[in-house]
């Protein structure tokens, strides 16, 4: 009889999940792509189910850079502690065949709470304008999330998500909004 092994460490399960958002909203591609960059319109996103509080002392920036590492901390429903993340914001450029795509990254990672079991947080959202009509904007959102719990995780971000859709439609025509300039007296 031969003893038994535990497995190697590279041989343990990793597991990696997508949950995959594509839209057309009214707005156009400058306007979407000015509110990924918005703390502000972040959190339009997510209230009042999720508020999300700056842990430095200085507050959020007022538009997210490359190469940000911006730790807050998150809430449900303004009380409940939900945990702490790390944004890291970075962006980048790709061409297809309908045009410039614009890709705002946070590649950060949840530090505590139930979230922090994952290994991998990817959240991409691509900003190109809607094919046959520039005035919309087509916003694919990706977030892949890895470790163990993924999968244990999946559907309650899932169900997130597409609560964020339904926000995104709904707010996404106030980011064009310009005030009209005051009347001169």
């Amino acid at each position: 009889m031969r003893p038994a092994r535990e497995p190697a460490p590279d041989l343990v399960r990793h597991w990696s999940m997508r949950i995959l958002l594509k839209l057309v909203i009214d707005c156009d591609a400058d306007a979407a792509w000015r509110a990924v960059h918005s703390p502000r319109a972040v959190a339009e996103l997510y209230g009042p189910l999720l508020d999300m509080a700056p842990l430095d002392p200085g507050g959020l920036p007022t538009a997210w850079s490359a190469g940000d590492d911006i730790p807050v901390q998150l809430s449900a429903v303004g009380k409940v502690p939900m945990g702490r993340q790390l944004i890291h914001a970075s962006e980048r450029f790709a061409d297809e065949p309908a045009g410039r795509v614009r890709i705002f990254r946070d590649s950060g990672i949840p530090l505590t709470g139930p979230l922090s079991s994952l290994d991998v947080w990817d959240h991409q959202m691509a900003i190109s304008p809607a094919p046959g009509d520039p005035s919309r904007t087509l916003w694919r959102d990706r977030l892949v999330i890895g470790g163990s719990t993924a999968p244990a995780l999946w559907p309650l971000l899932w169900t997130v998500w597409q609560w964020r859709a339904a926000r995104i439609r709904a707010v996404a025509p106030s980011w064009a909004y310009d005030p009209e300039p005051a009347a001169a007296a």
